[in-house]
């Protein structure tokens, strides 16, 4: 009897250390997430406090923060550059990716199916320093000739591999989001004598624009969180862009491009991590944003 007690109360320890890991595993990404806004925001904290001035942050075109005589600490052509070159990038991937997505669930079957899924998620496995590669070796002299501009590397480059990059992610989540779209609201369509089209726009597409959704929104984030093929395809240069011509600098380029040689307390420094905050703070609102769609596609689904 002594004997069952103590198996039985080695089996209750180990349920309780398996429950306690299997939690703090659980919550570890939540604890990862909040330990980086801590980091970032300990970091710019002294630059906030003392030397931010926000209406120069935001407004400010020029971004100085190496002089000695007189820093300015301007992000809005580092705003914009970024805001220009996710938009671009949008207007490219949205299109490919949606009609990608609708072929892949609607209308490809067997192996033409399977391979396209195997292509595109290779396609979103390549690193971003070879996308990068690709903007600088090859469209950068594409542009020149095509285009007759000085330099290719501009908004449309860095636009045109952002947007490759961004379309296979967003292709896996926009066919996710259609394939869980129930059979039977097709079905139902076709008795109805709809065409393979009318059931797509009108049953298929409305029933998943959740999804859609979120797939767009991902591929915003993606293009606003990209450093590296953005700083290798973009110029690197601080302008207000007027045409996709125009060479640009990125938000999360300039932090990956000047925070190594910039010495540890300045504000400088500050300045970096606070341009960090603005990113973060961002992705926030995207994510707000998308999370408030999707609740409120679910309200007006069980209003239904």
């Amino acid at each position: 009897m002594n004997a069952e007690f103590d198996r039985l109360d080695r089996a209750w320890y180990i349920d309780r250390i398996a429950k306690g890991l299997i939690f703090l595993c659980g919550i570890s990404a939540i604890i990862f997430i909040l330990s980086i806004f801590v980091f970032i925001f300990a970091q710019a904290f002294g630059f906030i406090t003392e030397d931010l001035d926000v209406g120069e942050f935001l407004t400010d075109p020029t971004w100085r923060p190496t002089s000695e005589s007189n820093p300015v600490y301007g992000t809005l052509a580092l705003i914009a550059g970024t805001a220009s070159v996710t938009g671009l990038a949008m207007l490219i991937s949205v299109p490919i990716s949606l009609g990608a997505a609708i072929y892949i669930s609607e209308f490809a079957t067997g192996r033409t199916k399977e391979v396209l899924k195997v292509v595109i998620e290779m396609l979103a496995a390549i690193p971003s320093v070879v996308w990068g590669f690709i903007g600088l070796t090859i469209m950068n002299p594409l542009i020149i000739q095509i285009f007759d501009v000085p330099m290719g590397l501009n908004v449309l480059n860095a636009g045109i591999i952002l947007g490759l990059m961004a379309a296979p992610i967003m292709t896996t989540i926009a066919e996710d989001a259609l394939k869980a779209v129930p059979d039977s609201y097709r079905e139902a369509a076709e008795a109805m004598g709809a065409t393979r089209w009318q059931i797509i726009r009108r049953v298929v597409l409305p029933s998943a624009r959740n999804g859609l959704t979120a797939a767009v929104l991902l591929g915003v984030g993606r293009g606003f969180g990209e450093t590296m093929a953005v700083l290798m395809a973009s110029g690197h240069s601080v302008n207000l862009p007027t045409s996709p011509f125009d060479s640009v600098r990125a938000l999360t380029a300039t932090i990956a491009a000047e925070l190594g040689e910039t010495a540890h307390g300045s504000p400088h420094f500050g300045a970096l991590f606070t341009i960090g905050v603005m990113l973060l703070l961002i992705t926030f609102a995207i994510n707000l944003t998308a999370d408030l769609i999707i609740r409120g596609g679910w309200k007006q689904r069980g209003h239904n």
